[in-house]
């Protein structure tokens, strides 16, 4: 298995994770307050758009080949750093 290839299935092992963790934000949610549950669904579907767009990258990069992927790579970063935080950010509010 190459390097692009081992990337791949890191990432997308990631993606599956913040999914499970996304639905056990979405449990809570629905156990919350009224007024809670609005700010909660919020930034439930703002995690959601960014678990798509990092669904979308992951399969750009895997279409990509050669240098491509090296440069696709790089932006991929930085990308899945702003997913990262925004996931831990979550996590931290819902713990609340």
């Amino acid at each position: 298995m190459d390097e692009k290839q081992l990337y791949e299935q890191k990432l997308q092992a990631q993606l599956d994770e913040w999914k499970a963790d996304i639905d056990k934000l979405k449990a809570k949610a629905d156990g919350a307050r009224a007024d809670a549950q609005l700010e909660l669904k919020r930034q439930i579907d703002e995690l959601e758009l960014k678990l798509q767009d990092g669904r979308s990258r992951l399969a750009e990069l895997s279409k990509a080949s050669g240098e491509a992927w090296v440069t696709l790579r790089e932006g991929m970063e930085s990308a899945w750093e702003s997913l990262s935080t925004a996931m831990s950010e979550a996590a931290s509010k819902f713990k609340q």
